[in-house]
């Protein structure tokens, strides 16, 4: 892992956070939804947020 600076670390941790309330949020609505191209639709948004996360995580292993 390259050097990251106490910034760069908590920038990070905001953004991991962030990413994390999204997921939860975006599944939420998921679940609430009686639309189906609406839950499907949000559940795409979750999955991608997923993966914002999982880059992010990359880069601190």
């Amino acid at each position: 892992m390259a050097n990251i600076t106490s910034e760069e670390l908590k920038a990070l941790e905001d953004q991991l956070n962030c990413e994390q309330l999204l997921i939860k949020k975006y599944k939420s609505y998921a679940q609430m939804a009686s639309d189906p191209q609406i839950k499907t639709t949000c559940e795409q948004i979750a999955a991608q947020h997923k993966n914002h996360f999982d880059t992010l995580m990359g880069h601190l292993s």
